[in-house]
């Protein structure tokens, strides 16, 4: 791969304009693409082969108002007041005269008709329904909506709006991601010591960033895709892309300040660190890419779509890095004398002075087992909140407090209770007979339901176009995330059979609450196996690329350690609502159901990532020098300080997400920059160094016969190493002038 990558990178210096000009082309060909065909994104989560989907999927066809999206108007008369008051009342009647009038409304259902009016008669609910599903309805529509609602406020009548129209927030770049970016250059300056060569780094980054965006969006005309599968593409394009084009163009400054000439030392940097980002890119890929397997259609395209990005990334930074760097030449190199250039002189060890790096190595490789124990203590007792960890996907009860979905949300659950805000759809279906058999069976259904424990209230059946259906809305007593809503569902699905029995009518549970308890039920269960074939494909790479036993095994376990931290810490803020205020969350409940897959698929590809570019060079001096315990030291030397700049790098950039008032990504951003600091910093730069100082020799340890059958990736570019001597003692002497 190496020498590959080697001859790529002289190719694409030698055309650089070519290669630019590809780049440049294919963008404008992606946003030409997205301006002429671009298409809606879709929020829906659907489980194809639960229950709940296939329910849903047959209202969608005999009374699409039940399967698509809706929407509510809340009225509070002021206080002292009722609202079947004169004046209220009439406000009330003009709001739902408009709603009607807003554009693909198929009903709008009166407080008089439905009964929602609250037991001391100071609320009412409006209730709106589309025939189509929430990625559907056109902004003009709930305009209208919220329009309708504003000139109902008339006397001290207050409104507010929700539904599941609001669920979708979109794609949004603002102010905190342009921050995020800005502290990322900053680094780079730092790191590099140089304006141009940051500037040369974000470049490539960038434009990799631009095109993995485009490219996603053009597709959302033939693939359904979601805005958090557009965003978390952004979020790890970003990301990746920078960390990608530290790692190549920091190899190729350090050679350039020994001497190396431009073109070869740009071709070296992609084939030895060109090596480590495309290993690291296709370990994220592969994870991302298997969140496919789960079988939930947006956490496929999530993947799918942040995979893209990633490979995107890892493409600009083998092509672009090697052109961008042709342009600037010799530029690019360290000034003699410079800060930077004695920091490449450092990370060579071609100085005296003790770098950074090499002083906190020391320091915790000093006692290493109080070190290990240490780190390992505090971070399992950061992943101690795990245990109490619960799944659910996000509703408007996590929507910003100032929100006016977020105020119908705590409207109606005040006066009305939790569960008017998650009711469940059970449909009820007969073998046969006559629309009146049918009802006679959906009403001994509706009976028997409103003796389950939990059942608040169940509302009449509600006929639909095929005459052997019925629709039954039952109103738990707890909300749409609580455990006792889980308890419910399943309690209907096991009297099932009972019902089926006494009434002839076969029951399913659905609509919008039974549909998200099925996706979290069943990334739950798919947490272990996924962990499982995370860690496990860990071990072979790590095995086949530092060809040793102990180095997978440390890696694996720190790995989990990692992802547990992190787990606990989103458990202890969203769950538990600890600093809550102070970070500026607005709910505290179930963590998004997904999180955690999306966290351990990530993050395992960072974490091998840093172990890479931590342990290769810690090989590459155990191999020259034959001292474990010294080549820890020195190869942390060469990359310690490059990794904390890509961590911090890392850090800003998914921090820079976490102000968004989106219930989905703020949790996994937060989520992911705590894990990029554990990982980087206590797990990769403190406990990976002690570990492998107390496993001495013991740490490079392979036996010969696994040794033999194991490819050999050459990841760290060992080749082209070794040829750059030779190539230097038989190169022909320049002709004497």
């Amino acid at each position: 791969m190496a020498v590959l990558l080697h001859r790529l990178g002289h190719g694409a210096y030698r055309h650089r304009k070519l290669v630019l000009g590809i780049w440049l082309f294919v963008l404008a060909a992606l946003i030409t693409c997205v301006g002429v065909f671009g298409g809606k994104l879709d929020d829906r989560f659907s489980v194809p082969g639960t229950e709940s989907q296939r329910a849903l999927d047959s209202l969608s066809k005999t009374l699409p108002e039940a399967s698509g999206a809706s929407a509510q108007i809340v009225f509070t008369a002021p206080e002292g007041h009722r609202v079947n008051e004169a004046p209220y009342a009439t406000a009330i009647a003009q709001a739902v005269a408009e709603a009607e009038q807003a554009p693909q409304v198929s009903e709008v259902v009166a407080p008089q008709s439905s009964g929602a009016v609250s037991g001391d008669r100071t609320t009412a609910i409006v209730q709106i329904q589309y025939p189509v599903q929430t990625a559907e309805v056109r902004t003009s529509s709930v305009d209208a909506i919220q329009d309708a609602a504003r000139t109902a406020e008339t006397d001290g009548l207050r409104t507010s709006v929700g539904g599941s129209v609001f669920n979708s927030k979109g794609v949004h770049v603002g102010p905190s991601e342009i921050i995020g970016v800005a502290v990322a250059l900053l680094v780079l300056v730092v790191t590099f010591g140089s304006l141009l060569a940051a500037g040369m780094a974000l470049l490539p980054a960038l434009i990799g960033v631009a095109v993995g965006l485009a490219g996603l969006l053009a597709l959302a005309p033939a693939v359904s895709i979601s805005s958090t599968a557009v965003t978390l593409a952004l979020m790890l394009g970003l990301a990746v892309g920078i960390d990608y084009v530290l790692f190549i163009l920091s190899r190729h400054r350090q050679q350039l300040a020994r001497g190396t000439e431009p073109k070869e030392s740009v071709a070296l940097a992609v084939g030895t660190a060109g090596s480590a980002v495309v290993f690291a890119g296709i370990t994220v890929i592969i994870a991302l890419a298997a969140l496919s397997v789960i079988g939930i259609p947006f956490l496929t395209t999530m993947g799918l779509g942040a995979a893209g990005a990633v490979l995107v990334a890892v493409l600009a930074a083998i092509t672009l890095v090697p052109a961008v760097a042709g342009f600037a030449g010799s530029r690019l190199a360290p000034k003699p004398g410079t800060r930077a250039a004695r920091r490449a002189a450092d990370a060579e060890g071609d100085t005296g002075r003790t770098t950074m790096g090499t002083r906190w190595t020391k320091w915790v490789i000093a006692k290493p087992l109080l070190t290990v124990l240490a780190v390992a203590g505090i971070l399992v007792t950061l992943a101690l909140p795990v245990m109490d960890l619960r799944l659910a996907l996000p509703d408007n009860g996590a929507a910003p407090h100032a929100s006016t979905e977020r105020k119908a949300y705590d409207t109606i659950s005040e006066k009305f209770g939790p569960g008017f805000n998650g009711p469940l759809l059970v449909l009820a279906e007969t073998d046969g007979g006559t629309a009146a058999t049918s009802a006679q069976a959906g009403a001994q259904v509706a009976e028997k339901l409103s003796t389950l424990k939990n059942v608040k209230a169940v509302l009449p059946p509600q006929p639909t176009s095929d005459p052997t259906q019925s629709v039954i809305t039952v109103l738990p007593a707890s909300g749409p995330d609580s455990v006792r809503t889980d308890q419910l569902v399943r309690d209907i699905r096991e009297a099932a059979p009972d019902l089926r029995d006494t009434t002839g009518a076969a029951v399913a549970v659905t609509g919008t609450t039974a549909v998200n308890i099925d996706v979290s039920n069943r990334l739950s269960d798919s947490l272990l196996p996924f962990v499982a074939i995370v860690v496990g494909l860990s071990l072979l790479l790590l095995m086949v690329v530092f060809r040793s036993l102990v180095i997978p095994v440390k890696a694996a376990v720190g790995f989990l350690l990692s992802v547990g931290a992190s787990l606990g810490l989103v458990v202890a803020v969203f769950q538990w609502g600890w600093l809550a205020d102070v970070l500026g969350v607005p709910h505290s409940g179930p963590v998004v159901s997904f999180l955690p897959i999306i966290l351990i698929g990530v993050l395992f590809g960072l974490a091998m990532d840093y172990e890479v570019f931590l342990v290769s060079g810690m090989r590459e001096e155990w191999a020259h020098t034959g001292r474990a315990r010294q080549s820890v030291v020195d190869g942390a030397r060469h990359s310690v300080r490059v990794v904390t700049a890509a961590a911090l790098i890392m850090f800003t950039v998914f921090a820079g997400f976490f102000p968004l008032d989106d219930s989905l990504i703020k949790p996994i951003a937060f989520a992911l920059a705590v894990g990029v600091a554990i990982d980087a910093f206590a797990v990769r730069m403190t406990l990976v160094p002690a570990v492998l100082a107390l496993a001495g020799r013991g740490a490079w340890w392979l036996p010969a016969w696994l040794d033999r059958i194991l490819p050999d990736l050459d990841v760290e570019g060992s080749s082209l190493q070794k040829a750059a001597p030779a190539k230097a003692e038989h190169k022909d002497p320049e002709p004497v002038s």
